[in-house]
């Protein structure tokens, strides 16, 4: 068994060769391995250079939440979830019989009022009519009567006359009586002269007494004929107000035709409600959310249906606030869809929000109360995809964009 002494030694020359060895590998692969990190961090930022990119984007679209309009039982459902449907398509039909009993009250409302107005419209012609032909008759009346109270008032003084005539004959004829009288009781006349006299003496009395009821007449007439006028101008009176009974008839015929008007409004109401007993599609799209069923008692304030549109979306990008300054509306865009790997979809910058997320979030950030906590902010921006996608891309998706900004 060999001893340490009489091992053999190692000359002091070879001992550092290894290590020199390795120095010198070294010295040739860091430069080389810096070299490669230049001119990849170079390539790196050569490529991403003019590009600003982010994860939190999702794809977006209009969700119609579909109600119905009017309160009444579900009698049938025409759809399915997620089934697609066009615009004006029946999803659900209403019972519509208490709308249809409605309806036809409201048709019956529109035809009394309609009959209303027709007898309005009839009354003011009529009115019309009397009022001028009741104005002429009462003119004419008066006239009619203040001619009769002339004519009356100059037979008085003719009767006066007459009575003035009669007793100068009555006078006259009773002296001739007396003086025959007196002849005859001496018989200086003969009978027949005394009977002529007598006689002419009663003709005489008997005219003067007929004046006087002449006279009595006309004084009777000249009361009738101030009454007449009196009445006629009365009735002449009635008529001037004449007017006013067109305007009143004329007003009811306004009337009549606002309650026509009204029942016009009722009927084309009920014939809505009616309408809206079959709820239809407002937009293209699928069927999500179903919250209905047969029997079911609906309501305006309680949606049925969303409808999602798969032919109208886009993608709401939200940046931080350090990559917006060169970003600008209608820089190109490039999209990629987490539901379709390895494809990308060309897009452009169609708008960016007024303001950070957190400034429109139900409880904005009070930087006021003294617990200020710097936070990148980001800023929504919407990008819209140019032409038809050739894909089926649902709200919600998320996505990968890149903005061209140089």
């Amino acid at each position: 068994m060999a001893t340490v002494a009489e091992q053999p030694l190692t000359p002091a020359s070879e001992a550092p060769a290894a290590p020199v060895a390795k120095q010198g590998r070294a010295k040739k692969i860091l430069p080389a391995l810096a070299a490669v990190a230049i001119v990849g961090g170079g390539a790196v930022w050569a490529l991403g250079r003019g590009k600003e990119t982010t994860d939190d984007a999702f794809v977006e679209g209009r969700v119609a939440s579909v109600a119905p309009r009017v309160v009444a039982p579900v009698k049938n459902v025409l759809v399915k979830d997620n089934q697609v449907v066009k615009a004006g398509d029946v999803l659900v039909e209403l019972d519509d019989r208490d709308y249809q009993v409605r309806l036809r009250a409201a048709k019956a409302d529109l035809a009394a009022a309609k009959a209303s107005l027709r007898a309005a419209q009839t009354q003011s012609n009529v009115t019309e009519a009397s009022v001028a032909s009741n104005l002429s008759v009462a003119k004419g009346g008066v006239a009619q009567a203040s001619a009769v109270a002339g004519t009356t008032l100059a037979s008085i003084e003719q009767a006066k006359a007459d009575i003035l005539a009669a007793e100068a004959r009555a006078k006259l004829a009773r002296s001739e009586f007396e003086r025959s009288d007196k002849l005859f009781a001496q018989g200086a006349v003969s009978k027949a002269d005394y009977d002529a006299k007598s006689a002419a003496q009663e003709q005489a009395e008997a005219s003067l007494t007929q004046a006087r009821s002449r006279l009595i007449a006309a004084q009777a007439n000249v009361s009738n004929s101030a009454g007449t006028v009196e009445s006629a101008r009365g009735r002449l009176l009635a008529a001037n107000a004449g007017p006013e009974q067109v305007e009143a008839a004329k007003a009811q015929v306004e009337l009549a035709t606002a309650r026509v008007e009204q029942a016009q409004a009722a009927l084309d109401q009920a014939e809505l409600n009616l309408s809206y007993t079959k709820v239809v599609a407002p937009s293209d799209g699928a069927i999500a959310r179903r919250n209905v069923e047969v029997g079911q008692l609906v309501s305006p304030d309680r949606p049925l249906f969303a409808i999602v549109p798969t032919n109208d979306v886009w993608v709401v990008a939200n940046y931080k606030e350090d990559q917006i300054a060169e970003m600008h509306e209608g820089q190109t865009v490039e999209v990629v869809v987490d539901a379709f790997p390895g494809r990308s979809f060309s897009a452009h910058v169609e708008s960016l929000a007024a303001g950070t997320g957190s400034r429109f979030s139900l409880l904005p950030p009070d930087n006021a109360s003294g617990n200020f906590t710097k936070v990148v902010q980001r800023v929504p921006v919407l990008i819209r995809f140019d032409g038809d996608v050739g894909a089926t891309l649902r709200p919600g998706m998320s996505v990968k964009a890149v903005v061209r900004t140089r």
